[in-house]
């Protein structure tokens, strides 16, 4: 492929790396620092005039508003050294879960992050599982959204369970455990919750037969751990033999590793949208590559292939 560069953004280094590798390319190398005062300087030290350029970085990493600050200087430092298109891979994107006013005088923090990297001047963004999908909408520019959940399928279909129930933590996931659930031929339940505050939840009932059965609970983020982990104990109280817990998204804040460690999951599958630091990781903890889907669609666009056919192929379950 000629005319393409990587760039890896400060975020999640090793997925780029990951990336690169794939699809045989060097990363782009650029200067990104700090001043003294805390502002970012970026430098690009490749000349890009011309070249499909394409940005890697997990917007939701720690810290996060340093991050997105990092991707719209590197966005206009490109704009402005007459790259010819500039492409966003987003493993996960910050503010995501804030898509929508629930009460008076919020902001909907989803638009103004879609408004700021398209001002910037990103000519597409792809993104991974995003929290909901209308926040596609908010941007004004081409947005390929693409589902982890076949992943995760690939690897449950592997250990042959005979006796497994896709279980949703809420109701708002159920197209989710739905999805996975035809992708893999096996029944659903649904987990009726009740969310008190912004990171709290009480659970009400499960919808669902569990009982004597390999329960997977499948969700787009683990944050605190305390909502998943909720979710554990409710199935295993209502009779699951063997519980595994499943995401895209792996922020594991605070009290969450240990939440993980200490919850009733026999395993825990995590994609590598975002870095889980080696002190984060458990013993239970399987993590799966978005290498090899990520570097399909960037060798996809940049060969301006169709990207229906990758769709096709994950919603048909061709990759198990």
């Amino acid at each position: 492929m000629n005319g393409i560069q990587l760039i890896a953004g400060t975020s999640n280094p090793e997925l780029a790396r990951k990336i690169a590798k794939r699809l045989n390319l060097s990363l782009t190398p650029t200067i990104i620092k700090k001043f003294p005062n805390g502002e970012i300087y970026a430098r690009i030290e490749k000349k890009v005039r011309g070249d499909d350029i394409f940005i890697i970085q997990t917007l939701t990493a720690n810290p996060v508003n340093d991050h997105l600050m990092e991707t719209l200087i590197l966005i206009d430092a490109l704009k402005r050294s007459s790259a010819r298109r500039i492409n966003l891979i987003c493993p996960d994107m910050c503010y995501s879960r804030q898509d929508r006013r629930t009460r008076s005088h919020e902001p909907i923090t989803a638009k103004l992050v879609a408004n700021l990297i398209t001002k910037a001047g990103a000519d597409r963004l792809v993104a991974v599982d995003l929290h909901a999908d209308q926040i596609q909408g908010f941007y004004d520019i081409p947005v390929d959204h693409l589902v982890g959940y076949p992943l995760i399928a690939k690897y449950i279909k592997t250990k042959k369970y005979n006796d497994l129930v896709i279980v949703s933590p809420d109701i708002g996931g159920a197209k989710r455990a739905n999805k996975i659930a035809d992708l893999l031929g096996v029944p659903i339940a649904i987990i009726d919750k009740i969310r008190r505050q912004h990171s709290q939840c009480e659970v009400a009932h499960v919808v669902g037969d569990v009982k004597g059965k390999t329960a997977l609970i499948i969700d787009d983020i683990v944050d605190g751990g305390g909502s998943i982990c909720g979710a554990a104990e409710a199935v295993k109280k209502y009779g699951a033999k063997k519980i595994i817990i499943a995401a895209t998204h792996a922020l594991l804040n605070g009290e969450a590793p240990k939440r993980l460690e200490e919850s009733m999951a026999d395993q825990i599958i995590f994609l590598d949208s975002v870095p889980i630091p080696k002190e984060k990781k458990i013993k239970k903890m399987k993590i799966i590559s978005l290498a090899p889907l990520l570097s399909k669609i960037i060798h996809r666009i940049h060969m301006e292939r169709s990207l229906g056919e990758l769709f096709k192929w994950e919603e048909q379950c061709k990759l198990l």
